[in-house]
């Protein structure tokens, strides 16, 4: 029998427990049975969380989240050792929640609101077993958890920008020479791109995780706290586009012997590495005296009963949401649609058996058409045109999903101008350039349920209304593109569309007859 002092838990001043230890274990009990009923449930969505753990270098971070919540939590074992899971129904809302997110998530096939949503169900669940007090006591453990989920691509087009920006600025005020053309700039000896991996979105989500784990640990005032991680958030920002500039700076003044190969990344997280260590040195001349985990808080109602009927109402909750989309959505065999690409105006020819040099990467589709279409009265390059068509869309038949776009068929150092909205016969579509072996003027166009759309959130968002009604969500892409050696291409896109426009719209409303199954 152990004892624990309070000064009024009861008439004799000392609470006792009977049983050392048991609240704890019915914790870990209540997490391993939570845990377990959530990933039998969302199989599909958790091992893909898994994989982008796995395999992107910007989620990696997840691979650690589990074993540091499981410390987190035995570290305050003592703390919460008196106190025993406590069910309450109204947590069951945040459940709900969730699973909202999650059904319209998959119902749209957005990864991202899959994810988010098993990772709210996940701690609803967990705070409507554990109780009011066990959630507030293990508060930052279980929001911890929400690390996990593989959000923060979205941010990727604004931070490249902003970090073009500031390089280019920062090189005109050392005096060296830029022409810039969007994420792509030319300094006298060289020419240099901002991509993905110089965004700064993997710096960042790496300070903000490291960020509010030592914040966490090293403070007990909530002001430093929320101090030190608006540091995490704003220092690795300003230190990628410092990290930029001066990895630009370096090639220059090398003649591009320096900061061009595999040491550009070196030096990017070396430099990451010394400015995250920096923060943390800063950090401790304001740390305060660990608090002291040993002292058990006191239950709330020592007498009150755990009414663990509350287990059924929230197993049924999170089984239901599995269950009802498979009926909105439910698995639909292979099948493919053949039709045939848009007729010839009359001054234009379809060039048989021509292969062309730039090609978009689609998977997934029912049907796919492909045409090089040249002029019949003027010397100029000739009009690549891709469609393709989706129907039934589901896991690996998505048109709008990771994977698909712009990007080159197998040309990963393709180099992607920001797009920019262009009116032309057809409506408003968007125009890029792309220069892979090459430089293209490409256009491309969405076409759901008869409407010419462009940007992909409102693509996913119609998708997924018209599934969740019931209709079908039958709807293609389409993707113009021509070399523009002469800067003249999007001038022979647009002459293009608006000589076939009828004609694309017709073979538009064939293939979506034929996905109509």
């Amino acid at each position: 029998m152990s004892t624990h002092e309070y000064a009024n838990a009861d008439t004799s001043g000392t609470f006792v427990v009977s049983e050392p230890g048991g609240p704890f274990r019915r914790v870990v009990f209540v997490l391993l049975v939570v845990f377990a009923w959530c990933v039998g449930w969302y199989w599909s969505t958790a091992a893909e969380i898994a994989s982008l753990w796995w395999m992107s270098e910007t989620f990696a971070h997840g691979l650690v989240v589990l074993p540091v919540f499981g410390w987190l939590v035995w570290r305050l074992r003592e703390r919460i050792a008196l106190l025993p899971p406590l069910p309450e129904i109204r947590f069951i809302g945040v459940v709900l929640l969730g699973g909202l997110l999650w059904i319209a998530g998959d119902a749209a096939a957005v990864s991202a609101a899959t994810h988010a949503g098993l990772g709210i169900m996940l701690l609803g669940s967990i705070a409507s077993l554990l109780g009011t007090q066990l959630t507030v006591a293990l508060a930052f453990p279980l929001v911890f958890l929400l690390f996990g989920v593989p959000i923060g691509d979205f941010l990727l087009p604004e931070m490249m920008d902003l970090t073009a920006r500031f390089t280019v600025s920062a090189l005109r005020l050392s005096g060296v020479p830029v022409y810039q053309e969007g994420l792509q700039f030319i300094v006298p000896n060289g020419r240099w791109s901002v991509v993905e991996a110089c965004s700064g979105i993997r710096y960042l989500i790496a300070s903000i995780f490291v960020g509010s784990l030592y914040a966490y640990l090293s403070y007990r005032s909530a002001r430093k706290r929320l101090l030190f991680m608006c540091a995490a958030l704003v220092v690795p920002i300003l230190a990628n586009w410092v990290r930029a500039y001066l990895i630009v700076m370096l090639g220059y003044l090398s003649g591009n012997k320096l900061a061009t190969g595999v040491d550009h990344l070196i030096y990017g997280w070396v430099f990451f590495g010394v400015v995250i260590l920096l923060l943390f040195a800063s950090g401790r001349r304001w740390m305060d005296e660990p608090a002291d985990l040993s002292a058990p808080i006191k239950p709330a109602n020592p007498q009150q009963k755990a009414r663990w009927s509350v287990a059924l109402p929230l197993a049924l909750v999170l089984a239901a949401f599995p269950l009802a989309a498979h009926r909105i959505s439910p698995p639909s065999a292979q099948f493919e649609v053949a039709y045939t690409p848009p007729v010839a105006a009359s001054n234009w020819m379809i060039v048989a058996g021509a292969t062309p040099e730039y090609r978009p990467s689609y998977v997934g589709y029912r049907g796919m058409a492909e045409s090089v279409y040249a002029s019949r009265t003027l010397a100029q390059p000739p009009v690549f045109l891709f469609s393709a068509l989706y129907a039934e869309q589901g896991q690996g038949a998505e048109m709008v999903t990771f994977g698909n776009g712009l990007r080159p068929e197998g040309g990963t150092g393709a180099k992607t101008i920001p797009s920019e909205a262009l009116e032309t016969a057809l409506g408003t579509v968007d125009y890029v350039l792309i220069n892979t072996a090459g430089r293209f003027s490409v256009i491309r166009w969405y076409v759901v349920n008869g409407r010419v759309m462009t940007r992909e959130w409102e693509v996913k968002a119609r998708l997924a209304l018209m599934r969740l009604l019931g209709q079908s969500d039958t709807s293609m892409v389409f993707v113009l593109s021509t070399p523009d050696t002469d800067e003249s291409g999007v001038d022979r896109l647009r002459a293009f569309i608006a000589d076939h426009a009828e004609s694309i719209r017709a073979a538009t409303m064939r293939a979506q007859g034929e996905g109509r199954r």
